[in-house]
């Protein structure tokens, strides 16, 4: 009987799990109780919308929590074998494109509005109409101090990551722990300056285009950028646990390969918004 149930491929058979069905209903929670705190609507004549949007965050996070610490049992159990692990990196690489087109609405936002940006501003006030981006009266970021500073902490934090895949391809534990850690660290830098630089903006995200293309181009990037430290923080943890091999690392090279994504789109950022968007301290061109 156990021969006939022994495994003879080289294939992963997931064993059953709840978690696609709680993820699910948490999501589901989540979005009822962002519509219903967005839109302040009653339900059964009570604003319940910001406690059953928290239930749903709870639900969401606990479900991803649990469910990548089964995929890292999986893997220290040896199910991920070659042949798993070509898939899997389909799988990354499919994620990473949705996110490259995801950053795209972004841009193409913020190319609209500013290279049409008559039409963008044309429900502005009367001062501020016109062809000019940025509109007249925005004073935007000067790209060369702060966004200069959080570029060169961005990249250099790139080298590290890759600093630390170098030293585990060799196996030298320390080297990967020390590259690790100072990468984690740049990432936290990172985020302290751009959320210094938030509390220092000029302008809001309401009410002008431009504010709105801003803060949503580089808001979420700050929050990949805040998912990738987690993901990093969890790959030191790991380290410090044993779980990486030179020839068995996925998880880290995904978290390596997230952090670069992260690098390149900031470029992108600092290029387009900062730089060709500067406005000269509240110009317009």
């Amino acid at each position: 009987m156990a021969q006939a149930h022994a495994k003879h491929h080289d294939y992963h058979l997931v064993d059953p799990s709840p978690w696609p069905l709680i993820g699910s209903i948490s999501a589901f929670t989540l979005a009822v109780g962002a519509i219903l705190s967005m839109k302040d609507l009653p339900l059964a004549g009570l604003h319940v919308g910001p406690y059953v949007f928290g239930a749903g965050i709870i639900g969401v996070l606990y479900t991803m929590a649990a469910w990548w610490t089964d995929v890292v049992n999986e893997a220290q159990r040896g199910d991920h074998t070659q042949v798993v692990q070509i898939h899997h990196r389909y799988g990354m690489i499919l994620f990473i494109a949705s996110e490259v087109m995801f950053f795209v609405a972004w841009f193409w936002a913020f190319f609209d509005a500013s290279l049409f940006a008559g039409e963008a501003i044309q429900y502005q006030r009367a001062e501020v109409t016109g062809g000019h981006w940025p509109p007249v009266g925005i004073e935007t970021f000067d790209p060369w101090h702060l966004p200069l500073l959080n570029t060169l902490i961005l990249l250099t934090s790139g080298t590290t990551v890759t600093w630390a895949h170098h030293a585990l391809l060799h196996n030298d534990r320390d080297g990967l722990k020390q590259a690790l850690w100072l990468t984690v660290v740049l990432a936290a830098l990172f985020t302290v300056v751009q959320a210094y630089e938030y509390s220092h903006a000029a302008f809001s995200f309401s009410g002008n285009i431009y504010g709105a293309t801003f803060f949503m181009a580089t808001g979420f990037h700050g929050a990949h950028v805040i998912i990738g430290t987690i993901f990093l923080a969890v790959c030191l943890l790991r380290a410090y646990l044993g779980h990486f091999t030179p020839r068995q690392h996925l998880g880290f090279e995904f978290a390596a390969w997230y952090w670069h994504f992260v690098d390149v789109v900031w470029l992108f950022l600092f290029i387009a918004i900062y730089v060709w968007g500067y406005g000269g301290g509240g110009g317009g061109h």
